[in-house]
């Protein structure tokens, strides 16, 4: 991470507490992240902000200290009118072509300086999207991070469809549009703006370490923050709609053969009558295949 000073009157570390400080009740992974780092490397408490405000797809307002605290993207600055200076696009531009994400901090109507995340790839991600492309699925990045680092992302990852700058309701535009295509869309996600997109997509997955609102609104929660389980549960579901078909099929072929023999076909042409000991013995074979077939997934992998 770093943390750079655009306005003379503010030290670094000062941009940083305040920052660390107006994020503190945020649920967004980026703000927990700024939080988590400042409390591993500083010795100085983080304050507790007097009030707070998440706004979504744009960053956070806090009171701290009695000082007007916003933290955030470009656009939130741009919407609470606030001055940006000459060397802003040329320092802030720097770190994103680096794929790092860009955090505004401004005090009092005034920009105060930015920290710059570097978005460390998790070892399993690119491993995961050429896995996800043999199944096939088409991947796609859907992100409210600047255009520059988003597509550095992508390009480690392999990914060739890409959305930047999106808020939640672009995310949605953009899941709606594929589901008019005749897609089926899996939205994977883990912050607070991803929520309504877990929910439109036909399936939702949430990373178990995301916010609580991402987790409420999947279908599919990552507990071990695997991200490699996506492509298994994709095979898993695969597998569970196989083993409800194998015994549609046997649950339907014995009652069809069975059925006809226990009201006395045969007998009408000379046969014997179907004991109900035999009966009661192929029903039970019946439930016991079936049964058997569906524990079959016990020793999926």
């Amino acid at each position: 991470n770093a943390v750079v000073s655009l306005h003379r009157d503010w030290a670094e570390e000062e941009i940083y507490r305040l920052c660390a400080s107006a994020e503190l009740r945020s649920e967004h992974p980026l703000g927990k992240a700024v939080v988590n780092s400042y409390k591993n490397g500083s010795c100085e408490e983080i304050q507790q902000p007097e009030s707070f405000q998440m706004i979504p797809g744009q960053g956070v307002r806090a009171a701290v200290g009695g000082r007007e605290v916003l933290a955030g993207n470009r656009e939130l600055l741009t919407k609470n009118q606030i001055e940006l200076p000459e060397n802003e696009g040329e320092m802030a531009g720097k770190y994103l072509e680096m794929g790092c994400t860009v955090i505004y901090v401004a005090v009092d109507k005034v920009l105060a300086g930015f920290l710059a995340l570097s978005d460390t790839l998790r070892q399993e991600a690119p491993d995961t999207i050429r896995q996800l492309e043999a199944v096939p699925v088409t991947p796609v990045l859907l992100t409210g991070d600047h255009e520059a680092a988003a597509s550095y992302i992508a390009g480690k990852l392999g990914i060739r469809q890409v959305y930047a700058n999106c808020l939640p309701e672009d995310k949605l535009h953009w899941i709606d549009t594929y589901q008019k295509e005749r897609h089926y869309v899996c939205m994977i996600g883990d912050g607070i703006n991803d929520a309504v997109a877990l929910t439109q997509s036909e399936v939702g997955i949430a990373i178990g370490s995301g916010s609580d609102v991402a987790v409420e609104s999947a279908d599919i929660v990552l507990v071990k923050d695997n991200i490699q389980d996506v492509e298994t549960a994709i095979r898993l579901s695969k597998a569970v709609i196989r083993n409800i078909k194998q015994n549609l099929f046997w649950a339907f072929f014995y009652n069809t053969l069975g059925i006809p023999i226990a009201a006395g076909v045969l007998h009408l042409f000379g046969g014997p009558l179907l004991s109900p000991v035999f009966a009661g013995a192929a029903m039970a074979f019946s439930s016991v295949s079936v049964v058997s077939n569906a524990l079959r997934l016990r020793n999926f992998t």
